[in-house]
C-alpha cells in the first residue's frame, strides 16, 4: 500500500488491488467506501476502468474481422475492463504522488498508466491507455465509490435509454426526475457536488464527456466519469487507437468546507 499525504488529506493507493485508491481521508472523514482484498473488487475505493468502461454486452465485441470474448464477471456481461483486477507495477512514488503501470489482460495487448497526485484540496488522477502492436477500440474512466452524501447536486442535460439488459440503446432521453439512478448521462452541469452534514463538499471533475451515476446502494453514490458510454465497443463509439497511439483522461476529486 502506498500512502500519500498533503495538508489534512491522506490517500492510500493499492497497486495489488487493481491500482485503486483504497482510501481517501479528508479532515479525518472517509470520502470513499473502504474495503480490502477479500471484498469484491467491484464494491469499494476508486478504481480505473480500462480498456473499457461499464458493461460489455455478453463480454464480446468484434474488431478487425474477429470476435473477442472476455470473461463474464457480472452475468450476463463483462464489466469495467480488466485493470481493476490486475496487479499494477509501481514506477515511481513520493510523499504526495504515485505512478503505476500494467499490461492489459486481453487479446489486443497494450498498456495502461496511472499518475495520482494528492494536494491539500484535491486528488488528481490521470489515466492513459497505449496501444502497442495491435489497434484497439477503447474507453476509459474511473469508478469511485463515494460514501453516501446527505444531499447532492448531480444535474445533466440527457440520459441514455437502456434496454432490458441495462445496456444503453443510443437514444437520449430526459434524465428521470426520480432517483436513485443507474444511468449513463451527458451534458454535465458543473459542479457535480456531494454534500455532507459535516459541511464538507466534494466536487468531481473530469475531461470525460460521459458520466454514470449509480446511487442505488444506501451506503454509497458512484459518480463515474467515462470517455464513452457502456458497451461502446459494440455500439461503434469507442476511441480507436492505432499501434503506438494513446488515449488519456483526467479525474479530479476536490473538496471544500
Amino acid at each position: 500500500m502506498i500512502e500519500l499525504e498533503s495538508g489534512d488529506a491522506v490517500a492510500d493507493v493499492s497497486p495489488f488491488d487493481g491500482g485503486r485508491i483504497a482510501r481517501l481521508v479528508v479532515h479525518g472523514f472517509d470520502l470513499l467506501v473502504t474495503g480490502n482484498s477479500l471484498d469484491s473488487p467491484l464494491s469499494w475505493g476508486s478504481f480505473p476502468m480500462v480498456p473499457w468502461a461499464g458493461r460489455l454486452r455478453h463480454g464480446e465485441f468484434h474488431h478487425d474481422g474477429r470476435m473477442v470474448q472476455m470473461p463474464i464477471d457480472t452475468a450476463p456481461h463483462a464489466i469495467h475492463g480488466t485493470g481493476y483486477t490486475t496487479a499494477w507495477d509501481v514506477v515511481d512514488q513520493g510523499i504526495d504522488h504515485a505512478e503505476l503501470t500494467c499490461s492489459l489482460s486481453w487479446p489486443l495487448g497494450g498498456r495502461a498508466h496511472q499518475h495520482v497526485l494528492l494536494t491539500a484540496d484535491a486528488l488528481v488522477c490521470v489515466l492513459t491507455v497505449i496501444a502497442e502492436h495491435e489497434s484497439m477500440p477503447v474507453t476509459i474512466g474511473w469508478h469511485p465509490w463515494f460514501v453516501k452524501p446527505d444531499s447532492d447536486r448531480l444535474l445533466f442535460d440527457a440520459a441514455y435509454a437502456t434496454d432490458d439488459e441495462q445496456i444503453p440503446t443510443g437514444r437520449l432521453i430526459e434524465p428521470p426526475p426520480v432517483r436513485p439512478w443507474d444511468l449513463c448521462l451527458v451534458g454535465a452541469h458543473h459542479p457535480l457536488e456531494l454534500r455532507h452534514s459535516n459541511g464538507l463538499r466534494v466536487v468531481v471533475q473530469s475531461d470525460c464527456d460521459h458520466w454514470v451515476v449509480f446511487d442505488l446502494p444506501a451506503h454509497a453514490t458512484c459518480v463515474e466519469p467515462q470517455s464513452g458510454p457502456p458497451d461502446a465497443l459494440n455500439a461503434g463509439t469507442p476511441h480507436l487507437l492505432a499501434p503506438g497511439e494513446m488515449l488519456q483522461r483526467t479525474m479530479t476529486i476536490a473538496w471544500r468546507s
